[in-house]
C-alpha cells in the first residue's frame, strides 16, 4: 500500500510518502501509523482512500492510495 502524508504529518512522521504491507483496515491502518509515528497521536488525522476520505470500518485493498491528512478548515 502506498500511503501518503500531507502538512503537519509529513513533519511528524519525515517522510511524504512509504510503502507498507497491506493491512485489513482503516483502523487498522490508523493504529499502526500512530504505534510507528508517535508524535502523531495528538493530531487529529483524516484518513482518505483512493481519494475519498472514509471512516475506520472500510476494509482495504493492496493496490489503494491512503493519504494521511492533517485536520484542516473549511469555509
Amino acid at each position: 500500500m502506498k500511503l501518503i502524508y500531507f502538512g503537519m504529518i509529513a513533519e511528524a512522521t519525515g517522510k511524504q510518502q512509504e510503502l507498507i504491507e497491506p493491512l485489513d483496515s482503516v483502523k487498522i491502518l490508523s493504529e499502526f501509523i500512530i504505534k510507528k509515528y508517535p508524535k502523531i497521536a495528538p493530531i487529529n488525522f483524516k484518513i482518505a482512500v483512493n481519494q475519498s476520505l472514509v471512516n475506520s470500518n472500510i476494509s482495504l485493498n493492496q493496490h489503494d492510495e491512503i493519504a494521511i491528512l492533517p485536520p484542516f478548515a473549511g469555509g
